[in-house]
């Protein structure tokens, strides 16, 4: 281990001893301090960048943009291939599933003509998948990698042309629990993966000539000891359409959940424990929120530091996301997930991704699902085959089967 490597580690040894003492100063914290700092980094964010006088829903490529998501693709492959063996791949970010639960996501019945576009264009409810991670890229207990958590919702049934191919019947919404993405763009990404795959993902960060340090504290702000996955809200980070030229970023709210505190000596698998405890005993309400692009450049979609100021543009419900009360075997729940593929470009034209860090997706998620399916010899399945479309159905209810079918698991 060089000294580089020590002084990560040293540094994330001191991020695992807060995680124990947050459960007791976060609400505190979170109702004196987290606005006022958010809003002190955002606008030294916001001050260094320049106006690039982009429209709403308009776009940029980066120079070789192309070639950088293929050198992410690569170092992130290279990752997987060092840390696991073939059979025992898991996701190079996002990695430790906490559960893959089924639900039902049912689109409102009262949205403005300008919300209506794609799955949001009439009411319908359609069966989901949903899989809840932690960060990655590795899988340790949960006290030392809950900080930001992932989500990843594949609506299943939904009928028309998608972006790609593989999943026609599929609609996947991904998000965080954060409000901003780890790095601005795929130049920063490429950094990041490049100093993951190091062991000093901390410098990326701190490095002295290139430091990332607003990033460093967006994150901070955000990475709880969490108590469940169910808890937490969600948000996409980067933007998509919704409709011929207007973009939108989302969120996954929980709705009425009580807030609960992390032991002080949890067991290793508490987030997994905590979300199969409370779906074993009752259902769980996320409401799916909407947020339009009002000013190109207050609300970039090339740059995913910046949070989307709602003073200019609030969140608006359009959908809530139940999961019913259930019980999932933990082998199940590892088969299920790495049969699984969540890609934002799983998706109507209508939800087109944004930005370029969306853009890279489609090659990183693509080639890495690939390596990991094919390492595990698990094939890709269509998780949507036999599910029919949910039409005209009212909130409520759904032409066709309710549940995402176990046989495509």
């Amino acid at each position: 281990m060089n000294a580089r490597q020590r002084l990560n580690d040293a540094v994330l040894t001191c991020v695992r001893l807060e995680r124990r003492v947050d459960p007791y100063v976060r609400p505190l914290f979170d109702r004196t301090l987290l606005s006022p700092l958010q809003t002190l980094t955002q606008w030294c964010v916001n001050v260094r960048r320049p106006d690039e006088h982009l429209g709403l829903a308009e776009e940029r490529p980066l120079p070789d943009e192309a070639v950088l998501a293929e050198a992410v693709t690569r170092q992130m492959a290279r990752f997987i291939e060092r840390e696991y063996e073939p059979g025992r791949a898991q996701r190079a970010g996002n990695t430790k599933t906490y559960g893959v639960v089924r639900g039902q996501y049912t689109v409102r019945d009262d949205l403005p003509a300008e919300l209506r576009h794609g799955v949001f264009s009439r009411p319908a409810t359609f069966p989901a998948w949903v899989r809840f991670a932690g960060p990655g890229p590795l899988a340790p207990p949960d006290i030392d990698d809950n900080g930001v958590l992932s989500v990843g919702v594949k609506l299943l049934g939904v009928d028309g042309a998608k972006l790609l191919d593989e999943e026609p019947h599929s609609q996947d919404f991904t998000g965080i629990s954060a409000p901003t993405f780890t790095t601005p763009d795929v130049v920063a990404n490429l950094s990041l993966q490049q100093h993951v795959f190091d062991g000093t993902p901390v410098l990326y960060f701190l490095g002295p000539r290139h430091p990332h340090l607003c990033d460093m504290v967006m994150q901070a702000l955000y990475a709880r000891t969490h108590a469940s996955p169910l808890q937490a809200r969600y948000w996409s980070c980067t933007p998509y359409l919704l409709g011929e030229g207007r973009a939108m970023q989302y969120s996954l709210v929980p709705r009425g959940e009580p807030r609960g505190r992390a032991p002080w000596h949890p067991p290793d698998d508490y987030l997994r424990q905590a979300l199969a405890t409370t779906l074993r005993r009752r259902d769980v309400v996320f409401d799916f929120l909407v947020q339009l692009q009002t000013d190109p450049h207050r609300m970039p979609v090339e740059n995913a530091s910046v949070v989307w100021p709602e003073a200019l543009s609030p969140f608006v419900p359009v959908a809530t996301l139940r999961l019913p009360r259930q019980e999932f075997d933990e082998e199940e729940q590892f088969a299920l997930a790495d049969r699984l593929s969540f890609n934002p470009w799983h998706a109507l034209p209508e939800h087109r991704p944004l930005g370029n860090q969306n853009r890279a997706r489609r090659t990183i998620y693509l080639e890495l699902s690939r390596l990991r399916q094919t390492m595990n010899g698990t094939p890709r399945e269509d998780p949507g085959h036999g599910v029919r479309p949910a039409g005209d159905a009212p909130p409520g209810s759904a032409r066709g089967s309710t549940e995402p079918p176990l046989s495509s698991q």
